[in-house]
C-alpha cells in the first residue's frame, strides 16, 4: 500500500497537462520531463528494454517467468492530465478514515455526498483528493502508478508465473492524440489493457463513436439603424443552429447508451461566429444519423439565406472498440476472472467517452479498459480511494497470471 500511494502522490505532483491547441507531439514539453523521470524509475526497478522514442512513448518489458508460449500481454496508461482544469501545483491530500461527511477543500470546493453520493461507498477508507485548486490527476496517474507497482512486484517475485509482458506509457490521451504515433508492431503484444477506468470493478470494451464538428458562420455587419433586411447576425445564426439540434440529446440529459451533441465552444460577433461540437454515440448507425442531421440543419440554414453562410467540417475521431473485441472475448473473460479472484465485483459497462484502447483496437491491438479506482475526473472534486488502487494492482497481477495459462 505504501509503495503505490507514495508513487501516485509523487506522479500527481508533476505537471503534465496536455494542450489541445499545440501543433507539437507531445503537445507539451512538461510531459517529456515526466517521461524522462519515468524511464529512470523503470530502469531502477529492473525492467528490460526501457526506452523513450522520439514521440515521448515510454515502453518496457517484463520477461516471462516460468511460462513458455503464452500470449504477450500489454499494460498501458497515459501520463497527461486533462486541460479542462488546472493540473499545475497539485497538492494531494490523504483524507484518513472518511466519515461520510462533506470533504471541504480550498476555493469553496466541497465534495458533498448530496452531490456526489458515490463517495459514501468508501466510508471508513482512506481516500486521496487534491486541495480544491487543481484536479488530482488520477486520470491517469493512478493507472501509471498501479502498473509500475505491479511491475515491481512481478520482478521481485518468483511465485507469480506469467508470460512476457509489455508496458507502455503514452502522452496526449486527453486531447485525443494518445496513439497518433504508437507503433503497434514494435510493441508486439497479442492483446493489452488500458488502466484508465473509473471506480473499482469497471471493465469496459465498448466506447463512443466520436466526431468533432467545426462550424464557421459568415454574417453581415450593417449599422443597426439601417440594418433592416440587410444585417445577418452571425451570433443569432449560431444560436438558431444550436436550437435546431435535439435538446434531449445533450450530455446533461443523457446516460448509459444514449448519445449526444456537446456544444464545446461558441465564439463570435455580428460578422463571424465559430462553433465547436462533439458528436457521440455507441451505435454506429445512430452516430451516422447524428452527423446527417447536423448536415441537414446546415443545409436548411443556407437555403433560408439563399447563400452558403454556414460552413461545416466533420472529422471522425475514434470508433466503438466493441467490433474489434468481440472476436477475442476471452480477454474480457480473463479480466473478469482476475477481478473475481481479487474479490472485486466486475462492473462491465460501456465507456461514455474514449480511451487509447479504442484506437489501438482498430490498429490491430485489442485493448479493453480496466478500472484504476478514481472518481470525478477532470476537476477539483476528483478523489480516489486507496483500497481501490490496491485492488487494481492485484487485478493486474491476476490478469498476467491467467493470461500465462493460455497456450
Amino acid at each position: 500500500m505504501e509503495t503505490v500511494v507514495k508513487r501516485f502522490i509523487s506522479y500527481a505532483k508533476q505537471y503534465t497537462t496536455s494542450d489541445p491547441e499545440s501543433k507539437t507531439y507531445p503537445s507539451t514539453d512538461r510531459q517529456l520531463v515526466f517521461m524522462k523521470k519515468l524511464v529512470l524509475e523503470l530502469k531502477a526497478i529492473g525492467l528490460n528494454d526501457v526506452e523513450m522514442d522520439n514521440y515521448g512513448y515510454v515502453t518496457a518489458t517484463i520477461p516471462a517467468n516460468g511460462v513458455k508460449n503464452a500470449p504477450v500481454v500489454g499494460l498501458i496508461a497515459h501520463v497527461d492530465t486533462s486541460p479542462d482544469f488546472s493540473g499545475e501545483n497539485v497538492n494531494p491530500i490523504i483524507q484518513e478514515n472518511y466519515d461520510g461527511q462533506p470533504v471541504t477543500l480550498k476555493n469553496g470546493v466541497t465534495i458533498d455526498p448530496k452531490e456526489f453520493p458515490e463517495i459514501l461507498k468508501y466510508q471508513g477508507q482512506d481516500i486521496i483528493t487534491a486541495d480544491g485548486t487543481t484536479l488530482l490527476g488520477a486520470d491517469d496517474k493512478a493507472g501509471v502508478a498501479e502498473i509500475v507497482t505491479a511491475a515491481e512486484i512481478l520482478l521481485n517475485s518468483s511465485d507469480i508465473q506469467h508470460g512476457k509482458i509489455r508496458l507502455a506509457f503514452t502522452p496526449d490521451e486527453e486531447v485525443g492524440k494518445g496513439t497518433d504515433h504508437f507503433d503497434v508492431k514494435k510493441f508486439a503484444a497479442d492483446f493489452a489493457y488500458t488502466l484508465d477506468g473509473g471506480e473499482i470493478g469497471e471493465l469496459e470494451f465498448e466506447n463512443f463513436n466520436a466526431a468533432e464538428a467545426k462550424i464557421k458562420i459568415q454574417g453581415r455587419s450593417v449599422h443597426p439603424g439601417t440594418a433592416k433586411n440587410k444585417m445577418i447576425n452571425a451570433i443569432l445564426v449560431a444560436n438558431k443552429l444550436i436550437s435546431m439540434l435535439p435538446p434531449a440529446q445533450r450530455p446533461e440529459h443523457t446516460e448509459k447508451y444514449e448519445g449526444f451533441y456537446h456544444l464545446l465552444s461558441l465564439n463570435g460577433n455580428i460578422e463571424t461566429a465559430e462553433i465547436q461540437l462533439l458528436i457521440r454515440d455507441h451505435s454506429f448507425e445512430k452516430f451516422a444519423e447524428k452527423k446527417t442531421l447536423l448536415q441537414a440543419v446546415v443545409k436548411l440554414i443556407n437555403l433560408e439565406y439563399q447563400k452558403e453562410i454556414v460552413e461545416l467540417e466533420i472529422t471522425d475521431q475514434y470508433f466503438n472498440m466493441r467490433q474489434k473485441i468481440e472476436p477475442v472475448m476471452h480477454i474480457i473473460d480473463i479480466a473478469r476472472q482476475a477481478m473475481l479472484d481479487a474479490d472485486v465485483k466486475p462492473n462491465i459497462k460501456a465507456i461514455r467517452g474514449g480511451t487509447d484502447g479504442a484506437r489501438l483496437s482498430y490498429d490491430g491491438l485489442p485493448c479493453p479498459n480496466v478500472f484504476t479506482g478514481g472518481h470525478n475526473f477532470h476537476g477539483p472534486f476528483e478523489f480516489i480511494p486507496i483500497p481501490s488502487m490496491l485492488k487494481s494492482v492485484q487485478v493486474i497481477l491476476n490478469i498476467v497470471q491467467l493470461a500465462g495459462k493460455i497456450k
